[in-house]
């Protein structure tokens, strides 16, 4: 209105009267955009929520077969009649270590891992290392061929 007292060109009204159209398109584009975007991260957060959820139970579960394989396995060395040392060296073994690294996170030398060792393979009735990992993994591959 002050303009028009002021004979300033009607190009000029018409100019500013279309930035001010286009601003305000822009602020109700963006208001639009910014509800658009709250509504995919709400989204987005409650998947990830489900999703830490689960993850928390699959965790659990893992812990608690974790712990029922240990027990299982910690029976077996009983029923094997192992020594303390030959059953913390029967495990070393069943985790993939050698028989130096045994020796080296027990503090003894390697010549006492591989006596512990072949005690472990004697009183289990094994052959060796290998027979000894497949004696425990083989049932639970079995149950896995047979679900596949």
């Amino acid at each position: 209105m002050v303009d028009l007292s002021l004979n300033v060109p009607t190009s000029h009204i018409i100019e500013e009267s279309m930035i001010v159209l286009l601003a305000g398109l822009m602020a109700v584009y963006l208001i639009f955009d910014m509800r658009k975007r709250t509504r995919k991260t709400k989204l987005l957060l409650a998947e990830l929520n489900t999703a830490t959820a689960r993850l928390s139970s699959m965790n659990n579960k893992l812990r608690n077969v974790k712990a029922q394989y240990l027990h299982e396995v910690e029976n077996q060395f009983n029923d094997w009649s192992l020594t303390p040392s030959e059953k913390e060296v029967a495990l070393f073994m069943l985790k993939g270590l050698s028989t130096q690294e045994i020796a080296a996170a027990r503090n003894t030398k390697e010549k006492t891992v591989r006596q512990q060792a072949s005690a472990v393979y004697a009183k289990s009735q094994l052959e060796g290392r290998y027979a000894l990992a497949a004696w425990f993994f083989e049932d639970i591959l079995q149950q896995e061929d047979k679900a596949a």
